[in-house]
């Protein structure tokens, strides 16, 4: 494996650097690199910046109106968009469905749905998790029941992640109870303003409304809107959590996030510190470490292997990683990390904080990272399938 970029990756490397701080707001750059609070407005207008060039679904090939990049200049994309201070895609539909429906979906659907996708003005969410069904999937009970040229969906859907902003939802939904449970189940796309999809917010332990129950009372799907065959739906979902898994590992934003608690340290005295430094040091060689077994990933792809048996090896240490500098931070910050002032998260607030400025965001950036081991499937089951799939 040869970890070394060729010329032609540095280049193109120092062209993407160029327009990203060429086209990035500097008022989200500076909520971004300060963790201040996102709108919908904010990543809306970045996704659509990025749809405008033709990049926001950047892991598109050519056919499909994407720009047909490889593997490492993906990565490369993704690296310079988060040391720039970009929002993260949203990717449950550039990354995450737009997959599924080009290599699943017929013609006519990839004509209805990319497009939308691509340009950053139709926002997707995913229904997969359920009460009771989080790691374990196969257990769905949402039910999408077969009535001429519809189906009459019931059910409930939780954690769906920025439900509040969705258009549309795709969703597992179960459409038999015979054989084993995997074999019944069906993946539907949902038009959200339909009648009797309802959104319930979760308010999370920092007081963010980032998560929802999604309930659906007799909604009808038009037919129209299965991808693939009926009943087959876990083999599509099991081609989206690959992706998923991956973009969980989010190493890019690893990298901004170590320079952000070097800089939180230096402030508050305490990167001089012998043992500080020790931990900062720590979880430097993971983040490097993180990264190799990335391209090691993206070198298999580009040799052609399949690299998705180990997606879930990058879920675990990437999660662990998060969870890891929101605490170096906490600690960094002593007693001025734990006061929590929720207004302090927006932009130009002009309260009074408690310590200095960037102690505002670390309890609730804390709070929320200790989801990260838990959803995309949590590690406990990622070890598991690890275990089997690599280990043998």
């Amino acid at each position: 494996m040869d970890l070394a970029f060729t010329p032609e990756e540095q280049q193109f490397r120092e062209e993407v650097r160029a327009w990203v701080r060429a086209n990035l707001p500097a008022e989200i750059s500076h909520k971004v690199h300060n963790a201040l609070r996102l709108t919908r407005d904010d990543l809306q207008r970045w996704a659509r910046i990025l749809g405008k060039k033709g990049w926001l679904g950047y892991g598109w090939p050519k056919q499909f109106g994407g720009p047909g990049w490889t593997a490492i200049q993906k990565h490369l994309f993704e690296e310079e968009c988060a040391l720039a201070g970009a929002p993260r895609v949203v990717p449950f539909g550039p990354v995450m469905v737009a997959p599924v429906i080009m290599a699943f979906g017929n013609p006519e659907q990839q004509q209805r749905f990319l497009p939308g996708i691509a340009s950053g003005e139709v926002w997707w969410s995913q229904g997969y998790s359920e009460p009771g069904s989080g790691s374990d999937l196969a257990s769905v009970k949402t039910r999408a029941e077969r009535k001429g040229d519809k189906y009459i969906v019931n059910g409930q859907k939780t954690w769906t992640t920025l439900a509040q902003y969705g258009d549309w939802i795709f969703c597992l939904v179960r459409t038999s109870t015979e054989g084993k449970p995997q074999t019944g189940i069906s993946f539907l796309l949902i038009d959200m303003k339909s009648p009797g999809v309802t959104v319930r917010p979760i308010t999370m332990l920092d007081g963010e409304h980032e998560v929802n129950e999604v309930f659906f009372d007799n909604v009808e799907v038009p037919a129209e809107n299965l991808i693939g065959e009926e009943n087959k739906g876990w083999t599509y979902a099991k081609h989206l959590l690959s992706h998923e898994r991956t973009n969980i590992a989010d190493v890019n934003r690893a990298k901004r996030e170590l320079e952000r608690l070097k800089r939180i340290a230096k402030a508050e005295g305490v990167y001089n510190d012998q043992r500080f430094r020790d931990e900062i040091a720590k979880l430097d060689v993971d983040v490097v470490a993180l990264e190799m077994l990335v391209l090691r990933v993206l070198s298999a792809e580009k040799s052609g292997k399949n690299s998705l048996d180990i997606a879930g090896l990058l879920k675990i240490k990437g999660s662990e990683i998060q969870q890891r500098y929101s605490e170096l931070m906490m600690l960094a910050a002593g007693p001025f990390a734990l006061p929590f002032i929720q207004e302090a998260m927006e932009a130009g607030w002009q309260g009074e904080h408690v310590g200095a400025a960037h102690c505002a965001p670390l309890a609730s950036t804390y709070f929320n990272m200790r989801k990260t081991t838990i959803y995309g499937g949590s590690n406990e089951v990622q070890r598991n399938i690890v275990a089997q799939t690599v280990l043998g």
